[in-house]
């Protein structure tokens, strides 16, 4: 018993210093330049390799791989944080990982090995391609197929809305290698596609918000894999396999919405006590009472819903209800609160030398991005029934 409490004790301790360190990286490596960085849509490369030095690429990949080894819940934390001060930082950490976890709970030994301590210091870095130009929620109804062909896995086809694939190096691309099969996700795989010949970045994609981060479109063209490179080694398990990766990638939405609910909270409250409206501070009005009770309310309902799904994720559970609940209430969360926050900061929050008009331009991607927030509910009624049986 002593010997467990310890070690819960020695993870909170590394845990807390993790954040320690990640709280000052913000603030003296991040914060001061979000602004023009964020306003010429530019790539943060000096960022992002002082990210690989924090190890923060292989944040929740096993130690045995030279990752870090943290818990689903830690993780959700540190999003959080970076969400609140940009939220780009967060997608580019975030897509990679789901790929390595994808590799380290579905791959062979021989692919653990050779990608999950590239994938930890970032050598490798990269996503998932899964969205196609006519397809989103319905991952079932992708085209891009691999054709088996001499020990490789010939691949056609186009990927959109791609994370990490211009300034990245490999994905884990869903495809076809079946597409006559039924039900469909039955001719579905994951091959693990490093960039080479025919695999070609067609475009980067521009957005209302979520600058300086590579979205993109991809083609491929008679782009070889080799056989090896299918995750697990067999075929049709491709979309299983991702539906797992992205119970965390919903985990980590949601704490970007938390980022960007905290955000905009702590500038309203800041902000009401220094702006003055007939003789007093804005905070002193009922009308902006109502509103800072209503966001902060949002905030700790968030972050409890998010530390749920969380620790059910470290559990090895399945946690898809528990993730969409809080994918669900957390990035509408971060939806309200900033549109209250530009409210609240009145001219000020719509001009673009505060944050706030920044905040509100990136919170809607998070209700469509890692399955629509209406997808999300439908998850959590399914599996409410599926889990209460009459």
């Amino acid at each position: 018993m002593s010997q467990i409490t310890d070690n819960t004790a020695e993870q909170v301790e590394n845990d807390m210093l993790m954040l320690d360190m990640l709280d000052r990286f913000l603030k003296t490596e991040v914060k001061p330049y979000v602004h023009a960085l964020e306003k010429a849509d530019e790539y943060p490369s000096e960022i992002v390799e002082k990210m690989k030095e924090m190890g923060l690429f292989g944040c929740l990949i096993d130690t045995e791989y030279g990752g870090l080894g943290l818990s689903a819940r830690t993780y959700a934390r540190i999003v959080e944080r970076m969400a609140a001060v940009w939220m780009s930082l967060s997608g580019i950490v975030n897509s990679h990982l789901i790929m390595a976890m994808t590799v380290q709970r579905n791959g062979t030994a021989a692919q653990k090995a050779h990608f999950l301590p590239r994938f930890a210091t970032g050598e490798l870095r990269g996503g998932i391609g899964l969205t196609e130009p006519d397809c989103g929620t319905d991952l079932q109804a992708i085209r891009t197929v691999a054709r088996r062909e001499n020990g490789h896995y010939v691949v056609n086809g186009t990927k959109m809305w791609i994370t990490n694939s211009l300034y990245g190096n490999c994905i884990a691309l869903l495809v076809k290698t079946d597409p006559s099969a039924q039900p469909r996700h039955k001719g579905m795989s994951l091959l693990l596609a490093e960039k080479g010949p025919g695999f070609e970045v067609s475009r980067k994609l521009e957005k209302l918000g979520y600058k300086g981060i590579d979205t993109c479109e991809l083609r491929f063209d008679n782009y070889r894999v080799p056989g090896e490179r299918l995750i697990g080694g067999v075929e049709g398990r491709g979309l299983q396999q991702i539906l797992g990766g992205l119970e965390l990638g919903r985990i980590n939405v949601a704490a970007r919405g938390l980022g960007i609910a905290v955000a905009a909270l702590d500038a309203s409250v800041a902000y009401s006590q220094l702006r003055k409206t007939f003789g007093k501070p804005i905070c002193e009005h009922q009308a902006i009472q109502l509103k800072l009770g209503e966001m902060a309310t949002r905030v700790h309902a968030s972050r409890l819903l998010i530390d749920a799904a969380a620790q059910a994720y470290d559990r090895g559970e399945r946690c898809d209800m528990e993730a969409g609940m809080a994918k669900y209430f957390a990035t509408e969360a971060g939806m309200e609160n900033s549109a209250e926050a530009m409210r609240i900061h009145g001219a000020y929050g719509y001009s673009k030398e505060f944050e706030i008009e920044r905040l509100y331009r990136d919170a809607p991607l998070l209700v469509i991005g890692e399955g629509t927030n209406e997808l999300q509910r439908m998850i959590i009624a399914k599996q409410l029934i599926e889990r209460n049986p009459a």
